[in-house]
């Protein structure tokens, strides 16, 4: 009897984070789309995920969760600097943003990327079998496709990017271009958030290898490398029955209730870094106050950014430069009792942020670069009641699939202004009908779909 292929997870981190150390140390599984549309099907097959856990030193034994085999990955505090630190997040991230910051290239960070790649590969190896599939993701681990194809050719190995792939005219920069291009084409499927990502791929790796073929379909190696897009989603069922939940709809009640229940909530949320435009966001929002197409009396925005590697020197920065600007904006136009810009700079979880969405009446995802923005998709899925509209960045990955948000420039500072405005009096008609064609586009299309189709491209 023939046996049934595994799946073999293979990402930065591990599905579970773990807190405290010895013997009071403890796991907990992530709430994320990516753990929840994976963790059912590695169960399933009886396969395995490899990852780092997140801290430097001696990876923890861990046998595994809910049916679930945990292999953690060592990395030195010296490889959190120079591979994480410094590679990934200090010349990968910028570029692939358009390079919204400018990028390091340091020589001496691209040795600790590739010892990292490849003991992710021979962990990868070690616990897969002939006939198994591999699914590596993201940027920490564009070597790890070729890798694991050299040390175990049986595998069926696939790729996906979480975030954008730059044009020619970015990526050409990188000195490793062509080592990190055939790495990639080690796998059999290569995915990524959106077709123009894939193209980029694809036109790359015909100007910088030996490969040949069209955008869908190269050739390298003596093999086929399937090259397209697999949007990433989210739980939408979880997000709309959380909605739906008398806890959710009585804390969105209270939330208006304490802003004022005349007054309109713009809400945004991010991570707290240089590519989500959230400076830009609050120059747009100042810039509407200033006209006077909107003040204090009867709007305010709730603008959420959880802290991000601030270790790292430009997540400062922005940091910095976002608490300047939400006190330059309250000090200029809040009125006792009335703030204009309430800021949490902290993490809320899923279940605190539902009836956030659910108490918003406009919505504001207006990212620099992303690859696909989930909060978008998040908003979407908790109006069961088909309220609130969605501005979103046209620069956003989530964009090509959500055409009926009002679409912006954010770094057109008056345009995005105008739409806020425009969102903020939208005939409700015209909302509803946007929202309901948005949530059946994200219902369909959700993050189990998403793992679905790209394994069933990946099988054997």
């Amino acid at each position: 009897m023939k046996r049934s292929p595994r799946l073999i997870v293979v990402a930065n981190r591990l599905p579970l984070a773990r807190f405290g150390a010895g013997s009071q140390a403890r796991w907990q599984a992530g709430a994320g789309g990516l753990v929840t549309a994976l963790l059912p099907v590695v169960r399933r097959t009886r396969g395995e995920w490899i990852g780092w856990s997140g801290a430097a030193g001696r990876a923890p034994r861990h046998e595994g969760r809910e049916g679930v085999a945990m292999r953690p990955v060592s990395l030195s505090q010296r490889e959190v600097a120079s591979y994480y630190h410094g590679f990934c997040n200090r010349t990968l991230w910028p570029l692939f943003h358009d390079a919204i910051r400018p990028p390091e290239f340091k020589h001496e960070n691209w040795g600790p990327y590739v010892d990292v790649n490849m003991r992710f590969a021979r962990a990868s190896v070690r616990c897969a079998k002939a006939g198994d599939m591999v699914w590596v993701h993201d940027y920490h681990l564009m070597l790890a496709p070729a890798m694991i194809r050299r040390l175990n050719p049986g595998l069926r190995v696939g790729f996906f990017l979480h975030i954008p792939f730059p044009p020619e005219e970015l990526f050409e920069w990188l000195p490793w271009r062509r080592a990190l291009l055939e790495g990639l084409l080690g796998a059999d499927v290569v995915g990524f958030q959106t077709h123009l990502a894939a193209q980029n791929f694809s036109r790359l790796a015909r100007r910088y290898t030996d490969a040949f073929g069209t955008d869908a379909l190269l050739r390298f190696g003596g093999r086929k490398v399937v090259v397209r897009e697999f949007p990433i989603s989210i739980d939408f069922d979880w997000f709309d029955s959380r909605a739906r939940g008398a806890r959710a709809v009585r804390e969105a009640a209270a939330i208006r209730s304490r802003i004022g229940p005349r007054r309109r909530i713009l809400l945004a949320v991010d991570r707290l870094d240089y590519t989500k435009g959230i400076d830009h966001r609050l120059e747009a929002f100042n810039r509407l106050l200033e006209r006077g197409d909107a003040s204090v009396k009867n709007c305010v925005l709730i603008q959420v950014a959880a802290p991000s590697r601030e270790s790292v020197r430009e997540y400062e920065e922005i940091r910095e430069k976002v608490d300047a600007m939400v006190g330059r904006i309250n000090g200029e136009h809040s009125q006792p009792g009335r703030v204009a810009v309430h800021y949490f700079r902290r993490t809320l979880s899923r279940e605190a942020l539902v009836p956030y969405y659910l108490a918003a009446d406009v919505m504001l995802v207006t990212p620099l670069r992303d690859g696909m923005n989930l909060v978008c998709k998040e908003y979407v899925a908790s109006r069961p009641d088909l309220g609130g509209v969605l501005v979103l960045s046209e620069f956003a990955g989530a964009a090509a699939e959500m055409r009926q948000a009002m679409l912006v420039n954010p770094r057109d500072v008056s345009g995005t202004a105008d739409a806020i405005r425009a969102a903020m009096s939208l005939p409700p008609a015209e909302a509803r009908y946007r929202m309901g064609f948005l949530r059946q586009r994200v219902r369909r299309h959700d993050v189990h779909e998403w793992a679905e189709s790209f394994l069933e491209e990946l099988a054997p």
